[in-house]
Order: structure tokens, then C-alpha cells, then sequence
């Protein structure tokens, strides 16, 4: 079978094929008798239709239709296998294909041109003695003394209050009805504006402003109309930036009574016996969190500037693939927030969530090229006892190590200590300068003004949730003490 081959851009390779004549009729006639034994005709046993009467019945246009598919189909496959190319997905027909259906003939030869997907073609510029910045992110010792204080807020015991005003920090319940300004000026009621024995924490931000605020100086039983503005971002529309007054009466007040910061409390919520050893655990824990940030800015800096020095092809196979892992990632995470996905993600937000993942999907991707050529130009590689500590490390913490698939967590293990070494080794080969905290985080907030037009009126769609990149999670404050 000839075959000649064509570089496209976006990494495909074109290929021009020539069927020979007795394969286009050999593939004909293969079709044909395989559609005449499941033919089912009236007047005639399955199998047993003659030639010409099933070919008057069905048409000869669908039937040279179905041997075209197989026909293209083998060919395309082996000339892939002949030309040893290293093809990703499907082909693509730069014909089309009714024009192929015009064209053939059984037992004549057959041109078909098609294209199909190569690993992107890459090339790295420079990817060593680079000069990149970076954000320090130093510890700071108060973030001791706020977790402290939080964990003592957590351990608070509630105690009654009768003989002073409420004030801010206290535990209050009380019954409210609001009213909201209408159109004609006058006050009414709206739905969602009145609650009996509602609870609420004394606390500037946790209510509509000047709500709470209120309250702070009302005496027990004490009924007062308290005016307020609902804010311009509110999400009810029909009360968003609307002025209302709320009757409060306050039923009930009580104020937190904070644990002291001694070794009992240490004992209370850690497993250390002291509050010293408490402290210096958090404050090494923080210190070691300080650091980490410090490296993954520095690894940012040097992934960013080596994406700046890559010139690669993507083929679009790649970036289906990669836009359709981060969808499915985001469902993912959706579904262990307990949220019905099949409800929420209809057709419309799935496709929505794709266009919004494309320019995430397609700097990973990037990245993996990057990172990829610096590994395949040095020669770095991980050790295979490396990667089955840490898959041994990783299964110990598993209740069943046996429902894990070995091979998917080989993988993930491979990825993760290749990447690390590869940005291990950048780092030593090129300069990070770290310039303080939220240098660079102003420069391009400051950037993204100058360039976002003062008269923007509209916004993009919002996805139903932001793409969620699930190596990375938020560890909450309330994270008790280890």
C-alpha cells in the first residue's frame, strides 16, 4: 500500500493513501456478504436473498457506504502501523466523505486522505540559568496566638447574662420581623424577614451590617426597630441594595467564658501534656507550612518561566482529554460535597465548565511538555525502589490495600516523584529570587486594573463551580491540634 506523509501544524501528520483495486473490491465483498446473511427481506429466508434483489432493496449507495467505513478504516490502520507512526486518537478525513463514496469503485484503486494526532512536537529554548522571582512567605508568630485563641472560642462555655447590656462577643437569641421599603415608600414585610428564638454570635460580618450592631446595648426582653440597607451584592435581586428596618426583641444573652491557656486546656484539645509543647508544636508546624509555600512559589516561578521558553504543538486529542480529566475531577469533588451531580450538571453547565477548563488544561499540559523535555534532554529518571517506598508508604495508610489498582497508583507515584526531582534538579540550575510577601501578587492586581476597561458591564457566565484542582486543599483553622 502506498503511502506518503505530510507534516501539518497543531502536531498531525497528513497521510495520503493508495488502495490498491483488489483490496477496495475484496473489502466490498467481504461487507457484502456479511449485510446479505443478517438481511431481513420479505419473501426470502435470512442469508438467502439474491445478490441483485438485495442490492434493489437496500441500494448499492449503502452498501458501498459500509465498505467505505471498513475500507478507510483497515487502511488508515495500517498505514499507521507501516509508516510507524505514533499516532493519539482517531483519524480525522481530510476528504469527505461523500466525495470517497463518488469515487469509489469495487476493484479500482482509491485515494483517501487523512490526519491524525502525533505527540506534540517540542521545543525547549532554555531551561537552566534562568533568573525568576518569587514570594518568601515567612512565618509569623501571631498566627500562633490566633489559633490559640480560636481553639480557646471553640472550648468556650456559654454562661447566662442578666444584669448587664448585650455587647459584642456575646451568644444572643432573639425574635425579629422586618420590613422592607416599597415602591410606594411604604414599609412591608417580605418573606424570610421574620424568625422566632433565632440564635446568632454578637460579631461584626456575620449579619446584614448594622444588624448586629444593633443589638450590642439592648437589655433583656428589650424590643428596638433597628434600620438597615441590604447590600447591592445581596443575592436575593429583590431586596439587594433596598433599606429595611427589623423589630428585634432580645429573649435571651449569654457571654463565652474562654478556658485558660494552661496545661489542662493543652491536654483538653491536643495529645500534649503541656501548653508549652502545644505552642511549640503549632509553631513548628507553621514554620514548616511557611517553607512549603516559599518552595511551591519558587517551583511556580521556574514552571511559568520555563512555559514562557516552550514552543510545542498541543494536538486538540490532548486537550479533550485533559479539558474532560478536570471536568470529571470538578464532579468529583461536587459529589463528595454531597451535591447531586446528575441534577446539577446538566448538558448546558458541563459544556460551560469545558470552555472555562481549556486554558487550565492546556497550561498543564504545558507544563507536562516542559518539564517532560527537561527530564528527556538530562536524563532524569526515578529509581524503582524509590517509587515502591512510596507507593508501600502510601498503601500502609490504607484500610484496604487491596481494593487499590497497583498499576493507576504506580502512575500517579511515577508522576509525582519524577516531577519532584526534575524541579528539584531546575532549582539548583537556575537563580529564584525572593522578593517579600505580596510583591508580586500587587504587580499583577495592579496589571490586571490597567488592562480591565473601566466601562466592563457585563460578566462571563459562571460555571456551576470553578474547575478543582484536587491536589491542593484548604486546611481549615479549626483543624484540631496534632
Amino acid at each position: 500500500m502506498k503511502v506518503s506523509q505530510e507534516t501539518l501544524p497543531d502536531s498531525q501528520v497528513g497521510l495520503e493513501i493508495e488502495i490498491p483495486g483488489e483490496i477496495s473490491q475484496q473489502t466490498y465483498e467481504q461487507v457484502l456478504r456479511k449485510l446479505m446473511k443478517s438481511a431481513n427481506i420479505p419473501g426470502f429466508r435470512r442469508g438467502k436473498v439474491p445478490r441483485q434483489i438485495f442490492l434493489q432493496r437496500v441500494g448499492t449507495v449503502q452498501v458501498k457506504a459500509a465498505a467505505l467505513e471498513e475500507l478507510v478504516q483497515n487502511a488508515v490502520d495500517k498505514a499507521i502501523e507501516q509508516e510507524k507512526i505514533e499516532a493519539i486518537g482517531n483519524y480525522q478525513l481530510t476528504s469527505t466523505f461523500d466525495e470517497l463514496i463518488e469515487q469509489f469503485q469495487p476493484g479500482q484503486p482509491l485515494t483517501v486522505k487523512a490526519s491524525v494526532d502525533v505527540p506534540p512536537r517540542v521545543t525547549l529554548e532554555t531551561y537552566t540559568d534562568l533568573t525568576v522571582q518569587a514570594e518568601e512567605i515567612k512565618y509569623d508568630p501571631a498566627q500562633v496566638d490566633e489559633i490559640l485563641e480560636q481553639y480557646r472560642e471553640n472550648q468556650a462555655t456559654l454562661v447566662p447574662v442578666d444584669d448587664r447590656p448585650a455587647q459584642m462577643g456575646d451568644m444572643a437569641v432573639v425574635d425579629f420581623a422586618g420590613k422592607i421599603q416599597a415602591e410606594s415608600g411604604e414599609m412591608e414585610a417580605f418573606d424570610g424577614g421574620e424568625a422566632s428564638d433565632f440564635q446568632l454570635e454578637l460579631k461584626a460580618g456575620s449579619f446584614i451590617e448594622g444588624f448586629v450592631e444593633g443589638i450590642a446595648g439592648m437589655s433583656l426582653e428589650e424590643t428596638k426597630d433597628v434600620a438597615v440597607t441590604f447590600p447591592e451584592s445581596y443575592p436575593q435581586e429583590s431586596l439587594a441594595g433596598k433599606p429595611a428596618v427589623f423589630t428585634i426583641t432580645l429573649k435571651d444573652l449569654k457571654e463565652k467564658e474562654l478556658p485558660d491557656l494552661d496545661d489542662d486546656f493543652a491536654q483538653e484539645i491536643s495529645e500534649f501534656e503541656t501548653i508549652a509543647e502545644l505552642r511549640q508544636s503549632l509553631e513548628e508546624r507553621y514554620q514548616e507550612e511557611a517553607q512549603d509555600k516559599t518552595e511551591a512559589n519558587q517551583r511556580e516561578a521556574l514552571l511559568t518561566a520555563l512555559v514562557d521558553n516552550l514552543q510545542a504543538e498541543i494536538p486538540e486529542t490532548l486537550v479533550r482529554r485533559e479539558v474532560n480529566y478536570l471536568v470529571s475531577q470538578a464532579a468529583v469533588q461536587l459529589s463528595r460535597q454531597g451535591i447531586d451531580v446528575n441534577k446539577l450538571l446538566t448538558p448546558e453547565i458541563v459544556e460551560n465548565m469545558r470552555d472555562r477548563s481549556r486554558p487550565d488544561a492546556i497550561n498543564r499540559l504545558q507544563r507536562t511538555l516542559a518539564l517532560g523535555e527537561v527530564a528527556k534532554q538530562e536524563s532524569i529518571v526515578v529509581d524503582e525502589a524509590d517509587i515502591k517506598a512510596r507507593m508501600d508508604e502510601m498503601l500502609s495508610e490504607v484500610q484496604d490495600p487491596q481494593a487499590v489498582d497497583q498499576d493507576r497508583l504506580r502512575d500517579v507515584v511515577s508522576e509525582e516523584l519524577l516531577q519532584d526531582k526534575i524541579l528539584t534538579w531546575l532549582l539548583e540550575k537556575n537563580t529564584v529570587e525572593l522578593v517579600p510577601e505580596g510583591t508580586l501578587s500587587a504587580d499583577e492586581a495592579s496589571e490586571a486594573s490597567e488592562a480591565t476597561p473601566a466601562d466592563t458591564s457585563e460578566e462571563a457566565p459562571a460555571a456551576a463551580t470553578a474547575t478543582v484542582d484536587v491536589a491542593s486543599e484548604a486546611v481549615s483553622p479549626d483543624t484540631e491540634a496534632e
